[in-house]
């Protein structure tokens, strides 16, 4: 059997057990195994080699302790209400605009995934403290569900984002170029969004409502206590970027600094810093295995040679770069109706990274190349937080809006889907617009 028939006879066991809905690191490791002992000529004694060997190699790993200590920050910033005060802050500008307090809670959703990394809890938190806000302004439900699902994406599109780190680490990339490198898509992103927001309020004005204006003090107000957040990502992102700090000091640092604005700011008691551990605690957990699961099968795809031959096979074949990469793109896609962001990177990137390296692609050199693919690939993978049929924001945002049918959220997230492809479209042919931050791209 070549290493291509082996990889695809694993993938196609994998996606059965993910069907009868196995967890995905366990699936992940059982197929691993499985092929493993499968392509070692059904000895189990390779196997056993292997087990003793992978979980130290992975877990000791200094870089992965920044992902629980961004998970901290996170369960701080939610636990602490941080969340409220960006909400404030962003409405007190943009409020009394068609649409205005809509495009707040994006421009919130942003910030708050300035110190978040996770969009499922940017999701849940901006919901729980924007949704009754909304339908108190009498805006509808369509546009309210579908504004919070998409601003959630933003949660690991602005950096820090856990997806980015472990990119970073299957692909020895710097998580500093790949975060300096996801401002300015993120920021995009947010403006994007805004603006369908503008479209949506213009051709149905009754959809968002203007609200009352806020006067200058209120504004400054506003300001003032968002202020220390706004520091912390600064200091976190130059600190990186800037040599300062490498990313698990520079996390370390902003994980300390989120525990004591939200314990100053009195949003959060000793239960509040229990509840922070136990999620970061959980959080962890549930990521380590899903990187357990993915190393084994990775190692077994290694050994079928399966993405080696893959990526020669697409190499000879005399099939555009771009259309390559347009394809991997669509099956990010697809693969977002029924998996996570963290399981699609895990799964997808040790396969379809060596196709792109081996690329040629705006001239570029490998190193731009690299970042270029996995802000790309982070993009693609923030639409199936939002893509039916699973889009677990969606579902999140809907749940907790309560009274709006789940048919009306995904309607009202289509015209941000279609801001996406366009976002999409544009990184594929101007590179630059990620790497220009990081000094490599022209």
């Amino acid at each position: 059997m070549s290493g291509i028939a082996a990889g695809c006879t694993i993938f196609g066991l994998l996606m059965v057990l993910l069907a009868i809905r196995i967890p995905i690191g366990i699936a992940m490791f059982a197929m691993g195994a499985a092929g493993y002992v499968f392509l070692t000529g059904l000895e189990i004694t390779p196997l056993l080699n292997v087990l003793k060997t992978v979980a130290y190699a992975r877990l000791s790993n200094y870089d992965l302790v920044v992902i629980p200590l961004f998970l901290l920050m996170g369960q701080f910033a939610t636990n602490g209400g941080l969340s409220a005060a960006l909400f404030r802050f962003v409405s007190a500008f943009m409020g009394h605009l068609k649409g205005g307090v809509a495009m707040a809670a994006i421009g919130a959703c942003a910030g708050f995934g300035a110190i978040c990394g996770s969009s499922l809890a940017t999701a849940a938190t901006m919901g729980q403290v924007t949704l009754p806000e909304l339908k108190r302004r009498g805006y509808s439900g369509a546009l309210s569900t579908g504004a919070l699902a998409a601003g959630g994406t933003l949660g690991i599109m602005i950096p820090p984002s856990v997806p980015l780190v472990i990119y970073a680490i299957l692909t020895q990339e710097s998580i500093g170029k790949l975060f300096v490198a996801a401002v300015i898509p993120g920021l995009v992103a947010m403006v994007g969004y805004m603006i369908v927001v503008r479209i949506v309020v213009t051709l149905d004005p009754k959809a968002g409502p203007a609200g009352e204006r806020m006067g200058w003090a209120e504004r400054l107000k506003a300001l003032l206590a968002v202020a220390p957040v706004l520091a912390v990502f600064a200091v976190v992102i130059i600190g990186i970027y800037g040599g300062w700090a490498n990313p698990t000091e520079a996390a370390a640092i902003g994980a300390a600094a989120c525990g004591v604005l939200a314990i100053v700011s009195g949003g959060m008691r000793m239960k509040g810093i229990i509840d922070s551990a136990l999620g970061t605690a959980q959080a962890t957990a549930m990521i380590f295995l899903v990187l357990l699961g993915a190393d084994m099968l990775n190692t077994a795809l290694a050994l079928s040679q399966m993405p080696v031959e893959l990526a020669a096979w697409v190499k000879g074949s005399g099939l555009s770069p771009m259309l390559v990469m347009i394809v991997i793109l669509l099956i990010y896609i697809v693969l977002g109706c029924v998996m996570d962001s963290l399981a699609m990177i895990l799964l997808t990137i040790p396969i379809f990274y060596p196709i792109v390296m081996g690329l040629e692609f705006h001239g570029m050199t490998q190193t731009d190349k690299s970042v270029w693919f996995g802000i790309l690939a982070l993009m693609v993978v923030e639409i199936g937080l939002v893509h039916p049929p699973v889009g677990m924001n969606v579902y999140i945002i809907n749940r907790l809006a309560g009274d709006v049918p789940l048919s009306e959220t995904f309607k009202g997230v289509m015209p941000f889907l279609a801001s996406d492809f366009i976002r999409i479209a544009l990184l594929l042919m101007f590179p630059a617009r990620c790497l220009f931050l990081v000094g490599t791209g022209s």
